[in-house]
């Protein structure tokens, strides 16, 4: 079989099952968007070891920088000077400055990445009602993005793995 039916093949099945999971029984625990994700940028950073290391570490720092910044954000006064879309536009554009500009420690220098689990955590707060609060973001439950999204993104990062590796089974036991 070659290499793109049986990924193809692979990655289908393991979709299948990631989803069952996802709405099933462990519905809460992850989300398949954010997996998916997760999963889709292990395969874009090259699909191997590192790759599993640099989208685990920088999706997760993007989430923590994201959530930062959503706790800033609600923190702004409803009275502000300069008005609440500015703050928060302001808040964004300084996280996200700086979340890149982390990319010169070598653990963090996968932005696509930490751009992925921003956005994850962003779309998360922003898409879910009631979930972009103070008492959401400091919970240690799964409506907090950091516990959530970070466990989205290492099962997404476990499936992509365990995609490649059915993949190259696959390959090889019909060469």
């Amino acid at each position: 079989m070659n290499n793109l039916t049986a990924l193809s093949l692979s990655i289908g099945g393991l979709a299948g099952l990631a989803t069952f999971l996802a709405v099933g029984p462990l519905s809460g625990i992850f989300l398949i968007w954010a997996a998916t994700i997760a999963w889709a940028a292990y395969f874009a950073l090259g699909g191997n070891k590192q790759a599993a290391i640099n989208t685990v570490v920088c999706e997760i720092f993007g989430v923590f920088m994201a959530t930062y910044a959503a706790f800033l954000i609600t923190s702004i006064a409803p009275d502000a000077v300069l008005g609440f879309p500015l703050m928060a536009a302001i808040i964004v554009a300084v996280s996200v400055t700086v979340m890149c500009l982390a990319a010169n420690v070598p653990a963090l220098s996968a932005i696509p990445a930490s751009v992925l689990g921003y956005s994850s955590a962003f779309a998360y707060l922003l898409q879910t009602p009631d979930k972009l609060t103070k008492d959401v973001l400091l919970s240690v439950s799964f409506d907090n993005p950091m516990i959530v999204i970070s466990v989205s993104i290492v099962v997404g990062v476990g499936f992509g793995i365990w995609s490649g590796n059915l993949a190259a089974k696959l390959t090889t036991a019909t060469d």
